[in-house]
């Protein structure tokens, strides 16, 4: 929905310069779609880091306060698609990796959460993506078979959870996971407002 990942790269740069370490591309792939403390273990693990999962958390937080009202932008054909599924009476929520007060944050720039039926976030599941867990919960909350929701994600780990939830599931892959694996996808596009997306939205 948003250029997160710019700004979750800017916030691993500044996290990690701050020890003296490297936020490399790997590692962005490695990160990306995946909750903030599964995330942040990884961290530690990799770099045998002496922080605290809730150390990291807290500074990250307090970057991504201070870079998301200046830098946050809606993905190209956001709007599109939202009113183009408005349109059509259909409902439809938020199944992201973000923590609760980041993603309030977020929608809140651009008075969007008036507009979803409910927001899942990791506090809601007990495995996080890829674990199907979170999609197979917002499926049960529309009373609806996965087989009858459609996931957009731009995540490998993201496309891997909605894949194995049974939704349809378009990946929209930024510039930041382009060149990941995502043939478990159905379909994979360049733009939330590719015609196939809004194809696969009217049918």
């Amino acid at each position: 929905m948003f250029n997160t990942e710019d700004l979750y790269d800017q916030v691993g740069q500044e996290l990690l310069s701050r020890r003296n370490r490297e936020f490399s591309n790997d590692l962005k792939m490695q990160l990306m779609g995946l909750p903030g403390p599964v995330a942040y273990q990884l961290i530690i693990d990799q770099f045998d880091l002496d922080d605290s999962i809730e150390t990291l958390q807290r500074e990250s937080d307090e970057i991504f306060s201070d870079l998301l009202p200046r830098e946050i932008r809606m993905l190209p054909g956001l709007e599109q698609t939202l009113s183009l599924i408005e349109s059509l009476n259909l409902p439809k929520a938020i199944a992201t990796s973000s923590h609760q007060a980041f993603a309030t944050l977020a929608l809140a720039q651009f008075d969007l959460a008036p507009r979803f039926e409910f927001i899942l976030t990791p506090a809601d599941v007990t495995h996080g993506k890829p674990d199907p867990e979170i999609y197979l919960q917002a499926a049960q909350r529309f009373g609806i078979p996965p087989a009858a929701m459609l996931v957009l994600e731009d995540s490998v780990h993201g496309s891997r959870a909605g894949a194995a939830s049974g939704a349809v599931t378009i990946a929209i892959p930024g510039h930041h996971s382009a060149g990941g694996d995502f043939s478990h996808a159905h379909h994979v596009e360049t733009s939330l407002a590719a015609s196939r997306v809004l194809e696969v939205i009217r049918s």
